[in-house]
């Protein structure tokens, strides 16, 4: 059966601006991180994909060593691109990443030119597609001059291989390094992927929101419930062998009894709010404008279809701010 998308799509997830620049995005991505390669049944990860378009989510995030098996997060895009999302591709935003190991030997990770162009140049074949919307950076090379990806960076461009170029991982410091490089190569970055969560708020901290408002770009973030914790599923209690991000580790040094308290005080919150605390959460990342987008990384479509419904309550009282603060500071 041919698919057909929802006429009402763009009636769902508000859409943003990102920065000064063009490029506007749903507040809501699909990522396609270790739900959508090749251990994912391909029916599944399709309904899921086109559920997402009839919604308003057209941002599709991926990178080359998404999978789990690398690479196979982007061929499974890319079939289901081939079968149905190809009369819409000038409605997608479709990003991919370079940067992490993708085979044994010194040019299979990292920044040089010879890396990412040949990550790049595998994704496109993976993905069927002659560009991506955005090409990032996935993490920064500290062994090679940023001034070598930058300059490959502005060549993807100027190839018509990428749209727009972003960057991943990258702290203030390193942000702002990078942003001035490719600004004066007038490919100007345009997002920060970077790791944030209420129980995480290092970008906050750091200055890092308030560097990308300035340099013009915005933020993108990825783990917004910190791989499910921020949601009603822990509030008894953590296993011990939860797997939460690199980024998210140091959340519990002070042991997960901790945390878990902090959650059962947030999902009240969230339930004045008439909210669940996975959408409580969603929301909360989004008051700020420079957060363009949120990730999604489910892969199921009730889940999706909830978390959406977080953009029906994204205001906050300063009351409701301060309570946020207190619980996850305290």
């Amino acid at each position: 059966m041919t698919y057909v998308p929802a006429a009402d799509r763009y009636d769902h997830v508000p859409i943003r601006r990102v920065g000064k620049t063009g490029l506007q995005l749903p507040i809501f991505a699909l990522g396609l991180w270790h739900n959508f390669g090749n251990h994912a049944n391909l029916a599944d990860s399709r309904d899921t994909v086109l559920a997402a378009f009839d919604q308003g989510i057209f941002h599709f995030d991926l990178a080359d060593n998404y999978g789990p098996e690398k690479g196979t997060a982007e061929e499974t895009f890319g079939q289901i691109l081939d079968h149905d999302l190809r009369p819409y591709r000038d409605e997608l935003v479709v990003s991919t990443k370079a940067g992490f190991e993708m085979w044994p030997g010194p040019y299979g990770s990292m920044g040089s030119k010879k890396s990412l162009i040949a990550n790049l140049d595998h994704s496109l074949k993976r993905l069927r597609l002659d560009y991506v919307d955005i090409f990032y950076s996935h993490q920064p090379d500290p062994n090679t001059a940023f001034e070598e990806t930058a300059d490959t960076m502005a060549q993807i461009v100027r190839s018509g291989k990428a749209l727009y170029i972003g960057i991943s991982n990258y702290n203030t410091a390193q942000m702002k390094e990078m942003a001035g490089l490719l600004k004066e190569r007038h490919v100007p970055y345009v997002l920060n992927q970077f790791s944030y969560n209420m129980l995480n708020q290092e970008a906050a901290d750091t200055g890092l929101l308030t560097a990308a408002k300035e340099l013009g770009g915005g933020v993108i973030a990825y783990g917004p419930v910190a791989e499910g914790l921020l949601s009603d599923r822990y509030l008894t209690g953590i296993p011990a062998d939860f797997p939460i991000h690199r980024t998210n580790k140091y959340l519990f040094d002070e042991g997960t009894d901790k945390v878990a308290a902090k959650l059962r005080q947030l999902n009240e919150l969230a339930q004045g709010r008439q909210q669940t605390l996975a959408q409580m959460s969603l929301a909360w990342l989004l008051k700020d404008q420079v957060v363009t987008s949120v990730i999604l990384g489910t892969s199921k479509i009730e889940h999706l279809v909830d978390n959406i419904k977080a953009a029906e309550h994204l205001d906050f009282t300063q009351d409701e701010l301060d309570q946020i603060q207190k619980i996850i500071k305290g």
